[in-house]
């Protein structure tokens, strides 16, 4: 019997920078589950940038918890969007950067965008009626993980 494939699970800035902030809580749970390889992480290079510039400004203690997290994480990059995506992520988030996120996350075909950004993604009601991917809070996405595992068990 074929193993299921691994839930693909998108990062964006606030959620990664939130499973380095705290050593509870979803957004770490997410990040022992990608170094676990229980889970496929996915982020950007726009994410990585902006992760490491906050990190720098806020809390640079935590440099060392981005290393982690890029070593033992198993975070992979996803390409750059093409145009068509970048355009959709556009028409559907106002500010620029957003837009890239959602277009680098629908481009590479995941199954879930954590965020803890209420008014750009979890408010959203045409990104989230338009998505093929699941928008949610860690805690979103650790509900759906825990709902998907329940029915892969299942006779």
């Amino acid at each position: 019997m074929k193993p299921e494939p691994r839930p693909e699970v998108f990062l964006d800035t606030s959620a990664l920078f939130a499973g380095l902030w705290s050593a509870e809580g979803g957004a770490r749970m997410l990040l022992t589950l990608g170094e676990a390889g229980a889970v496929k992480l996915v982020v950007s290079a726009q994410v990585l940038g902006e992760l490491e510039g906050a990190v720098r400004r806020k809390a640079p203690e935590l440099l060392g918890q981005l290393a982690w997290a890029l070593d033992r994480c198993r975070l992979e990059i996803a390409p750059p969007p093409p145009g068509a995506a970048l355009a959709r992520g556009r028409l559907l988030v106002g500010q620029a950067g957003d837009a890239l996120v959602v277009a680098a996350a629908w481009s590479a075909g995941v199954e879930f965008l954590v965020s803890l950004d209420r008014p750009h993604f979890l408010e959203n009601r045409a990104l989230v009626a338009a998505a093929p991917f699941q928008i949610g809070t860690p805690g979103d996405c650790l509900a759906w993980l825990r709902e998907r595992l329940s029915g892969c068990c299942r006779p």
